[in-house]
């Protein structure tokens, strides 16, 4: 019998398979057809303050090894997005509210209104590759991001988790900064900022021009930033990108995250990945006799 269950900081997880943030997240109802499925949590959409329309089409286009999308963080708002919030209705799955914001009172208040509406953390995305002055502005800056954090923190009493990019230089530095600045994990990575062009019209496909790449291309660079992260801090990471298959996820958990977020996978092996990816994992386990996934969290450092 194996155990698959997993802790980041207070948060347990029934299995290490979480929903990423901008999949099958929009309402209640993707929410529980995703919690139904198997993941061991949710995490919901980006919101920010305000409502967003977002960017105009195209906004998403398949490539060969992945997804290049530039939405531009379309959301309905905080307020209106709380409703959806509390509809939801489990005691074993956490829900992650997403945020995104410019500043720290900004944030502060999106964190508030998540925590009031119930959520069990709270993400910060600091690291949307394609949304001017709410990413990688905000990401990459050691001094913004760390006053960010230790106002969030003041302010609410819920798990604080990071998202950080792979598009940055400085990666030791920020999650350095994170950790220093009170957060309780970090979340590795975002999408990798790419572009496609069509070679009829010559011009970039995506009406942005830019946008974030993900997909099973991104995994080899998803595992260097955990790898690289787990050896720089002390605080659990939830490994991100690329992720379609149990034996994706044990790569990650190997390099030094807790748990796995899952996002182009549901669309390429519909939303019963989750379910898929923890039978891979117990299988996976039995074979190579684990018992626990704290056996496997790091295993690559031994």
């Amino acid at each position: 019998m194996v155990d698959i269950r997993t802790t980041i900081g207070s948060l347990s997880l029934q299995n290490p398979t979480m929903l990423a943030s901008g999949i099958m997240d929009e309402d209640a109802g993707s929410m529980h057809r995703m919690i139904d499925s198997g993941a061991g949590a949710i995490v919901t959409k980006s919101i920010g303050t305000h409502p967003r329309e977002g960017y105009a089409n195209p906004t998403v286009i398949e490539l060969d090894h992945g997804l290049l999308n530039a939405m531009g963080l379309p959301n309905p708002g905080i307020d209106q997005y709380g409703e959806e919030i509390k509809k939801i209705k489990t005691t074993k799955v956490p829900l992650i509210g997403s945020i995104y914001a410019a500043d720290a009172p900004e944030f502060t208040l999106l964190a508030q209104k998540m925590q009031h509406y119930g959520v069990s953390a709270v993400e910060l995305n600091v690291s949307c590759p394609h949304a001017k002055h709410y990413g990688l502005e905000v990401g990459s800056d050691p001094v913004l991001l760390h006053d960010i954090i230790r106002n969030v923190k003041n302010h609410i009493t819920l798990p604080v988790f990071v998202k950080v990019s792979p598009n940055i230089m400085n990666l030791s530095e920020i999650v350095q900064t994170i950790e220093d600045a009170g957060a309780n994990g970090i979340v590795a990575i975002n999408t990798v900022k790419a572009m496609a062009i069509d070679l009829q019209t010559k011009r970039p496909i995506l009406a942005n021009k830019t946008g974030g790449y993900s997909g099973k291309a991104i995994k080899p660079i998803g595992i260097r930033c955990v790898y690289d992260i787990a050896q720089t801090v002390d605080i659990p990471i939830i490994g991100v990108g690329g992720i379609t298959t149990g034996l994706d996820a044990i790569e990650y958990l190997m390099a030094g995250a807790s748990a796995v977020q899952i996002g182009s996978a549901v669309y390429y092996r519909g939303p019963e990945v989750f379910h898929l990816i923890c039978q891979e994992i117990r299988t996976w386990m039995k074979k190579n006799k684990y018992t626990t996934i704290t056996e496997i969290i790091g295993a690559s450092f031994q």
